[in-house]
């Protein structure tokens, strides 16, 4: 496995183009001469790629023959499986170690020159701030143009429908995927018939704390106000949010099963919308995320009254949470970033260092904190367990909500 990490490592440099000059190295039983980059072009990367395959070949054969000589058929599917893992652990990290390397220099996407990111949402949302944040930095690390198609409706529905119904599977279209409203909607309604396992997840970016606010001339200057409120008045204090089956609709629900309190909930085609209907003093309320409403709570024209948090934010040190209440609802928004199942592993790997990359990124990591956007970066299969985990525990929230709502 030593060998073929060796080899993958050059073959994914020379693949991004940052293999200038090697000379006389040899790599198991392969000898290569000269590799020259002149002129910004990787005049061997054909040549050196085929070696290196070939090379990897030779060498899994060896592995294989010696791994899967095992007497029962479930030692040699682990065996199998392990080698698969080790694998595409080793080029992901060549990936992210060139990608890291390469300063300045772009990348080259394998898979296009640019790719169609699917929002779900109007423009000016919660998604569309996820994209306006992380495109940037994405595409200089990955050397494309994002071209971002807004497809409301549905809570995100359509698009994500879309994503894994009617779109390339070749890595030229992901979507932003916002999560748990990406699994709520098929958990809430029969007729969505998509579902995360025909997503290839990619990466976490951001879970986005949810929020209450209220407009500047709101009567309500705590959240202990509207509560009051909406004991005097049953039904009749407006909240809005970004859709029915989305994070704010459920922490609704929530505070109003840990309170005994009704709400009249109004949806919006996402965040944005419902933070414009608060701003106009068209409803009483938004229940919102942070990172949507945070540059309106700086200028003053929207307040803050709770946070859905554990512990109070350093940026809101005098907003309390919900917890503070003793109303147990801790609750926010993650959005990230999917593709259709089935795209090539080499497209996937290199979406997926990309993010890694960014992890590391001193600038992104600034540019995030000055908007408020709580970097939760999880990718490949740890953001496909996280959607799994969120799965089950919305299927159980629903299962104990639904006649209620349904009413």
């Amino acid at each position: 496995m030593t060998t073929i990490a060796v080899a993958i490592v050059f073959k994914v440099l020379a693949h991004c183009g940052f293999l200038y000059f090697v000379r006389g190295f040899s790599v198991g039983s392969v000898n290569t001469s000269l590799i020259i980059r002149l002129g910004g072009i990787n005049v061997a990367g054909k040549i050196i790629n085929n070696i290196i395959d070939n090379i990897i070949d030779v060498q899994l054969r060896w592995i294989l023959q010696a791994r899967l000589a095992q007497p029962c058929a479930s030692q040699r599917q682990t065996a199998l499986e392990e080698i698969t893992m080790q694998i595409r652990s080793i080029y992901t990290a060549s990936l992210l170690s060139a990608l890291m390397l390469s300063g300045a220099a772009q990348a080259e996407y394998s898979a296009a020159d640019e790719i169609k990111v699917l929002q779900g949402f109007k423009a000016g949302g919660g998604s569309d701030t996820l994209a306006q944040l992380t495109q940037p930095f994405l595409r200089e690390l990955l050397g494309v143009e994002f071209i971002n198609e807004y497809i409301p409706g549905a809570t995100g529905a359509i698009a994500w429908t879309r994503l894994t119904q009617q779109s390339p599977n070749d890595g030229s279209v992901v979507s932003i995927t916002n999560t748990p409203m990406l699994m709520t909607n098929y958990i809430m309604n029969d007729a969505i018939n998509y579902s995360i396992d025909e997503l290839t997840p990619i990466a976490n970016v951001v879970t986005d704390p949810g929020i209450i606010v209220v407009p500047e001339d709101s009567p309500y200057q705590t959240v202990e106000d509207l509560l009051a409120a909406a004991e005097e008045r049953p039904g009749q204090i407006t909240v809005a949010n970004s859709g029915v089956g989305g994070d704010d609709f459920f922490s609704t629900i929530m505070i109003e099963k840990a309170t005994g309190l009704s709400f009249q909930k109004v949806p919006f085609q996402g965040d944005g919308p419902s933070a414009t209907a608060a701003l106009g003093s068209k409803v009483d309320a938004s229940f919102n995320n942070l990172g949507n409403v945070f540059g309106h709570i700086q200028s003053g024209s929207l307040r803050p009254l709770a946070v859905f948090t554990r512990e109070r934010l350093d940026i809101l040190p005098d907003v309390p949470t919900m917890l503070e209440k003793d109303i147990d609802v801790v609750a926010g928004s993650s959005r990230g970033y999917s593709a259709p199942a089935d795209i090539p592993d080499e497209a996937r790997d290199e979406l997926i260092a990309a993010f890694e990359a960014l992890k590391e990124n001193d600038e992104f990591q600034k540019t995030a904190e000055e908007r408020a956007m709580v970097l939760d970066i999880q990718t490949g299969d740890d953001y496909g367990q996280m959607m799994q985990e969120m799965e089950g525990q919305f299927e159980e929230i629903w299962a104990d909500v639904k006649d209620e709502v349904n009413e």
